[in-house]
């Protein structure tokens, strides 16, 4: 069995698979050690583990994950991956934006892809139907864009996003939900018509922390999957076992 880890920029993702169906997840706003100890205790033939962080992680969390298993990686950009990945800056690409390209890859083999990550950041990267990782588009996230108005502002308010604005704000907080709200639907709507243009077979793929704002809000037609990532450190995983 093995233990996935996704350190991201506002959570901590865990999952335990069993080869490749995913058995349980835990999410963490603050990544607690303890909690591989009871995953270990829980499921016995614990024994491979992956780790991918977009932040820094302390040498102690990889010197207790190379005691515990017997198969341990920790992702980087040198790590083979069952994706060709033409990305020219490979040591700049983020390993989660990396890890969902594999994971949509694996779930929709032959098909041209494109992944939307919606969290912090938004990503779009685009898989072609040979598995050829493209590279894609970064953009400021949902929640962030309403930070960023807060805080290099004097005087707007720090809002969170809502189901429900006019297209036209008579109040600040209104302005600002139809600004945000509005602006970002129609970005991700250009990306897509964009990427379309060029493949018009496209599969969408719809990941993280706001995925749901974007579902049944978007004219295009999506899949949304909370796990692509996780199933694609553990395919990672699984690949380097097999190729070691």
């Amino acid at each position: 069995m093995n233990l996935v880890i996704d350190i991201g920029n506002s959570l901590t993702k865990l999952a335990v698979f069993d080869q490749d169906r995913l058995v349980e997840t835990v999410q963490l706003e603050e990544f607690d050690r303890e909690v591989i100890s009871r995953l270990k205790t829980k499921y016995s033939q614990l024994d491979k583990a992956i780790i991918s962080s977009v932040t820094q992680h302390d040498s102690a969390l990889l010197q207790l994950l190379q005691t515990e298993f017997s198969y341990f990686l920790e992702l980087s950009a040198a790590t083979p991956v069952p994706i060709k990945n033409n990305y020219r800056s490979k040591a700049t690409l983020g390993l989660d934006r990396l890890a969902a390209a594999v994971g949509a890859a694996g779930l929709f083999p032959g098909k041209n892809l494109l992944i939307i990550d919606a969290g912090t950041a938004i990503t779009y990267d685009i898989v072609d139907k040979e598995k050829g990782f493209l590279g894609g588009n970064i953009s400021p996230g949902l929640r962030t864009r309403f930070r960023s108005l807060h805080q290099f502002t004097g005087r707007l308010p720090l809002l969170t996003p809502t189901d429900q604005w006019p297209d036209i704000g008579t109040t600040t907080e209104e302005a600002i939900h139809s600004g945000v709200q509005t602006g970002i639907i129609s970005e991700v709507e250009s990306v897509i018509n964009k990427v379309k243009s060029s493949w018009p077979d496209l599969r969408i793929i719809m990941t993280g922390g706001d995925a749901e704002f974007f579902d049944k809000k978007l004219k295009s037609s999506i899949f949304v999957k909370f796990e692509i990532t996780l199933l694609g450190l553990n395919r990672i995983l699984e690949y380097n076992v097999k190729n070691d």
